[in-house]
């Protein structure tokens, strides 16, 4: 959202504040389905891409069309389609044209092995707000170990010679995995060029949104350690400078208007102040990742409207009573260093106050790397 805010010229600060406050819907997240081609080895949400249950429950064009209509009418000016993988929909380009000329500025994040010749066309003809693909390797040996589907490589390097191209603007991004961290150094270099965008890479690694043991088994073992998470960030410089910032920072975006004096609000995060998520079956949620049951309305059964105006602030007012959550994670002086949430609580703990102690050691080795640690004392 920084850049559309860029291209707006508004001051960033004293405008995110005031939307903030008001919460102003600005922006949404749609996963048009769970179905993937590929079958990453650490993805949280990927269902095989010929899962009949799942094409039967997702979104029609129509209730997108339904949902679209009404979020513009309530301000939404920007949404990201994602997935799964969202070219996989037989409807993808009739829903992607709908939101064009309804007037949103939107995005489409994909694997980019199913782009081709007709879908550069309609990049070309309506470019997308962003176009952000992901790249697992720079070998077909590493990538399919990621993927693990014979053949995604080519498909993917196919993709990205057609949209080059015909000169479509993409930008590339990276997940940092065991299985390709040997890589990342040859992925940035070797794709720093053709990335519209500061190339990135994302070392947290979600466990899946409805527990899976044998795939939350896969994805831990994909993650890599603290110190080689640091390593990586101190080696990028706007990543590093993102880290001093976040020192710098009260205490995670959002509490400004929070009551400081209370120390058991859950929610200090932005989820549900500017923007909400939709999942492929009509569940409205405040974020991508926030999947309690307590915490999803059903937009089959209500209306966006009410979502927004009523449900989101029910979830925001939640409380936790659980002592280790009050008095160590959310008065913890690194907590802007922290990735923890309550989101992502519930997916690693099973319940919205728990303790992490992966990401708790990453803090401690940011705070550590960055000079911050040694004032730890000072501050508790």
């Amino acid at each position: 959202m920084s850049g559309y805010l860029e291209e707006l010229k508004l001051p960033d600060f004293h405008f995110w504040k005031e939307i903030k406050e008001k919460r102003i819907l600005l922006s949404a997240e749609i996963e048009l389905t769970e179905r993937c081609n590929n079958n990453c080895t650490h993805c949280y949400v990927n269902l095989p891409a010929n899962d009949q249950d799942a094409k039967k429950r997702e979104l029609s064009f129509q209730e997108i069309r339904e949902i679209a209509d009404e979020a513009v009418e309530m301000g939404c000016l920007w949404w990201l389609i994602t997935g799964g993988e969202p070219l996989l929909r037989e409807d993808f380009t009739d829903i992607y044209l709908y939101l064009k000329k309804k007037g949103i500025l939107t995005g489409v994040f994909t694997n980019a092995t199913l782009i081709t010749p007709e879908l550069v066309r309609l990049f070309k003809k309506y470019p997308p707000r962003d176009l952000e693909i992901t790249v697992y390797g720079v070998t077909q040996k590493t990538y399919e170990r990621v993927t693990r589907t014979s053949g995604s490589f080519e498909a993917f390097r196919r993709g990205i010679n057609l949209l080059q191209k015909e000169n479509v603007s993409f930008t590339l991004k990276a997940m940092a995995l065991r299985s390709n961290v040997d890589e990342l150094e040859a992925i940035k270099s070797s794709y720093r060029t053709i990335s519209k965008d500061h190339f990135r890479f994302d070392p947290f690694l979600h466990l899946r949104l409805r527990p899976d043991d044998k795939r939350n088994h896969q994805i831990k073992n994909e993650r890599i350690s603290p110190e080689e998470i640091v390593a990586i960030e101190l080696a990028d410089e706007e990543r590093k400078n993102g880290l001093l910032k976040q020192i710098c920072e009260e205490k995670k975006i959002g509490q400004e208007t929070a009551d400081l004096s209370d120390d058991n609000q859950l929610f200090y995060c932005g989820a549900g102040k500017t923007s909400f998520a939709l999942d492929p079956y009509g569940f409205f949620k405040l974020c991508s990742s926030l999947s309690h049951p307590d915490c999803v309305y059903n937009l089959r059964k209500g209306s966006l409207k009410e979502a927004w105006e009523k449900f989101v602030p029910q979830v925001r007012v939640m409380r936790t009573e659980d002592e280790q959550c009050r008095n160590r994670c959310l008065q913890c002086p690194l907590i802007n260093l922290c990735m923890w949430c309550p989101a992502t609580a519930y997916l690693e703990c099973g319940k919205l106050d728990g303790h992490i102690e992966d990401f708790c050691q990453i803090a401690h080795a940011r705070a550590e790397a960055l000079g911050f640690e040694k004032h730890i004392e000072k501050l508790i």
